[in-house]
């Protein structure tokens, strides 16, 4: 009876491995700069989508109580707790929904007897930690921090945020920077800035 052998399995030789890790760290150094681009444009548009949800949350309140309802920019000590550090800002991504000035007491539970009322909150740590905000008033110069809705969806307040542009901390030509307008009527959209067409539903 014949014997059949089963070749020996071969492995990799200790220059086909550096050459395989050579290309592969080729490879990698290649995409890094586009998987930092990526990284940073989905930070500025998570940004965007909470702010403008915010914004939103708190236009429908007003419409729903009847009553002014106020959104606020506020700075905090640790951009991930929302806590009574808090103060107001035209800087600041993290917001407060509520019915009166939340500064100082962001930490204060959802409630409707306990002032400032607030209604609901998010630190823009989640997810935003590099990003730039710059609100504006409607001259698109003077700073601002917060805007109030009244019972018709309508802006009610003076020196009233109309504008909020989001960036990156770091400048560069890959980045997509967004603003977020609002119209004295109330209604909300983001646009992206570097869109030069006015037929592009992106334009601002």
């Amino acid at each position: 009876m014949l014997m059949h052998r089963t070749p020996a399995l071969r492995g990799m030789t200790l220059v086909e491995l550096m050459v395989t890790l050579a290309v592969a760290s080729v490879l990698m150094f290649a995409v890094m700069p586009s998987i930092g681009a990526w990284m940073r444009n989905t930070q500025i548009r998570n940004v965007t989508e909470t702010v403008v949800n915010g914004l939103q949350r708190a236009r429908n309140e007003a419409v729903r109580r009847n009553q002014p309802v106020r959104f606020s920019l506020v700075a905090l000590t640790d951009a991930a707790v929302m806590d009574n550090s808090c103060a107001a800002s035209s800087t600041a991504g993290s917001w407060v929904v509520s019915l009166a000035d939340p500064a100082g007491l962001c930490a204060t539970a959802a409630s409707d007897t306990v002032a400032p009322f607030i209604i609901d909150s998010h630190p823009v740590a989640d997810g935003g930690r590099n990003t730039v905000i710059t609100a504006l008033q409607a001259d698109g110069v003077t700073a601002a921090n917060s805007v109030t809705f009244d019972g018709f969806g309508r802006i009610a307040s003076a020196a009233a945020i109309t504008r909020i542009d989001i960036n990156t901390n770091v400048t560069s030509a890959d980045y997509r920077p967004l603003r977020i307008t609002l119209t004295p009527g109330g209604s909300v959209r983001s646009c992206d800035p570097k869109v030069s067409s006015t037929t592009d539903p992106r334009h601002c």
